[in-house]
């Protein structure tokens, strides 16, 4: 396995910023401010294609779309320009908020969101609906991805997904003893290992807080991570603060964390499984796990502008990218579990899908993925507003500060 982020130039390094899954997380780079509730236009999705245009721009994470310019192994762009007459252009993006804010420029004609992103691109109408008909792959992507709260609406699929991965807990086996079993060691139990804690570096992060503040702190009535109400953020941010004193530094280039948890500057924190498997690769001592509270995750999802140039050739994209064979080119090189099931049978490491539990569905229900908070609360309350993304870039800024 070779995923993208054993790359080794500095300049493809810098792109993988943020969760890119892992992919994938946000920043508060601007562009992409919170909507206040989910109220999407009422948009059609096609009910069948026409001739393909030509071409297609896409906006991706970085390892998404290889065309072997990066590698020479990993090329599956060639294959679908020859196969269906679509030049792809694709650009990276390190944060979801670029994602949602070159999505809005309508110069775009699909995005691997994350779901931190993609419940905005939809109610900003950026997003269109997806006829899954005219995706003839997507019959055989794994049940539990599809029509989520971060792929779906009102019964309607805003895209396709495209892979996943959690957010897992890693330590020393030689300095972090006993072996932690829960989130209260990089949270109440963080000064034990002042200085040498580590945290994922996004505003998303707080959704981490949350989850453990909903099984250490049940008086507070937390049912969903990306759904706080006032009283349930400032909990989460109050955390957060208190964490900050006993944190060495936040990640959100894996290169880094490698090199922390290898030096030991960093012997405690947040992980992705791939950052876990490189790290011990290269002589670390460390173990990943998702702890009792359960974890955060991403589930990245293909999405098509409303305003797509050439959306036949971004359908004929969406099919392509998750077909069995390239879905397992994929995921081997960036280093997350596939979204197709039949993608199993053509990875090169046969034992790829069970290290990243690509099917095991009761892994899946202890990961709580990405949503984009907004001010209609997620979890069905409706006698509260609960706190937008917006706010919580700007916590984050506080936090850290």
């Amino acid at each position: 396995m070779r995923p993208i982020r054993t790359l080794q130039t500095a300049a493809v390094a810098a792109l993988l910023l943020a969760a890119t899954a892992t992919a994938c997380g946000s920043s508060g780079s601007g562009g992409g401010s919170a909507v206040g509730g989910l109220n999407p236009p009422d948009l059609k999705a096609p009910t069948k294609l026409g001739a393909t245009e030509g071409s297609v721009n896409l906006i991706a994470w970085a390892g998404y779309v290889e065309d072997g310019s990066n590698d020479p192994k990993a090329d599956w762009v060639s294959d679908f320009e020859k196969s269906t007459g679509c030049q792809v252009h694709s650009k990276v993006a390190a944060s979801s908020d670029e994602m949602v804010k070159l999505m809005k420029t309508g110069e775009y004609d699909a995005v691997s969101a994350s779901g931190d992103a993609s419940l905005r691109l939809i109610a900003s109408g950026a997003a269109a609906p997806v006829n899954t008909a005219l995706v003839p792959n997507y019959k055989d992507v794994f049940a539990d991805l599809k029509m989520q709260p971060w792929n779906s609406v009102d019964g309607k699929a805003y895209g396709i997904p495209h892979g996943r991965g959690a957010n897992l807990l890693m330590y020393n086996t030689r300095q972090v003893t006993p072996a932690p079993t829960s989130w209260a060691a990089v949270f109440d139990d963080a000064a034990a290992h002042r200085g040498h804690v580590t945290a994922y570096d996004s505003p998303i992060y707080l959704a981490d807080a949350a989850l453990y503040l909903k099984a250490s702190k049940p008086g507070l009535g937390i049912k969903d991570p990306y759904a706080l109400d006032q009283k349930q953020f400032d909990a989460a941010v109050a955390l957060l603060k208190k964490q900050n004193a006993d944190i060495g530094e936040y990640w959100s280039d894996y290169l880094k964390e490698v090199s922390a948890f290898k030096s030991g500057d960093s012997v405690i924190g947040t992980t992705w499984q791939v950052i876990a498997n490189l790290a011990a690769d290269e002589g670390a001592d460390v173990k990943a796990l998702v702890p009792k509270e359960g974890s955060t995750g991403w589930s990245d999802t293909w999405m098509v502008s409303a305003q797509a140039a050439h959306p036949n050739c971004a359908y004929k994209w969406l099919d392509w990218i998750i077909s069995p064979k390239v879905n397992a080119q994929v995921a081997e090189y960036f280093g997350e579990a596939p979204a197709n099931a039949r993608a199993c049978e053509e990875t090169t490491d046969k034992n790829f899908c069970t290290t990243y539990h690509a099917a095991d569905s009761a892994y899946w229900k202890r990961i709580a993925f990405w949503n984009t908070p907004i001010e209609q609360c997620l979890d069905g309350r409706t006698d509260v507003k609960c706190v937008p993304y917006a706010k919580w870039v700007q916590a984050w800024t506080e936090i850290k500060g």
